[in-house]
């Protein structure tokens, strides 16, 4: 009985051990996500305005994805949805450049610039604010990330 009884609690320490690893390790898991950085800073989908749009309404909704090396995107998704044509980002200041051809009702073409900045770039809901133009009008532009 002697024998058997030494090895036990040896036996338990190690399993309650390899358990405790097994939670810490599962928790740190879990929680790494949330501190990790959210990746390339224009990537998602972005919801906002760009006043005084005749054309297309005030409301403005991008999707904006990153490969590794090319900025692509659609604004406002959908029926009338515009392709991104091209797209860059200059990390010194954060500077946002989007260009886009689209048509209006009578089929008359449109190149649409918006040149901004990204805000709050730590926050999962980051804004580019800037300013947009085309051959019908510019104004204000503001979007958020969702």
């Amino acid at each position: 009985m002697q024998m058997g009884s030494s090895r036990v609690p040896a036996n338990r320490a190690r399993s309650c051990a390899g358990v405790a690893a097994a939670v810490v390790l599962a928790a740190l898991a879990w929680s790494w996500p949330a501190g990790a950085q959210e990746g390339f800073p224009l990537k998602g989908t972005w919801l906002g305005t760009w006043q005084g749009n005749q054309v297309q309404g005030e409301s403005v909704f991008l999707t904006l994805d990153w490969d590794g090396k090319t900025i692509s995107g659609v604004i406002n998704p959908g029926t009338d949805d515009i392709a991104v044509k091209q797209a860059a980002l200059d990390p010194d200041g954060w500077k946002v450049h989007i260009e886009a051809d689209a048509k209006d009702k009578s089929g008359q073409p449109l190149h649409y610039v918006i040149d901004g900045h990204i805000e709050h770039l730590e926050l999962p809901n980051r804004s580019i604010i800037g300013t947009w133009k085309s051959e019908r009008g510019n104004g204000a532009f503001d979007v958020s990330r969702q």
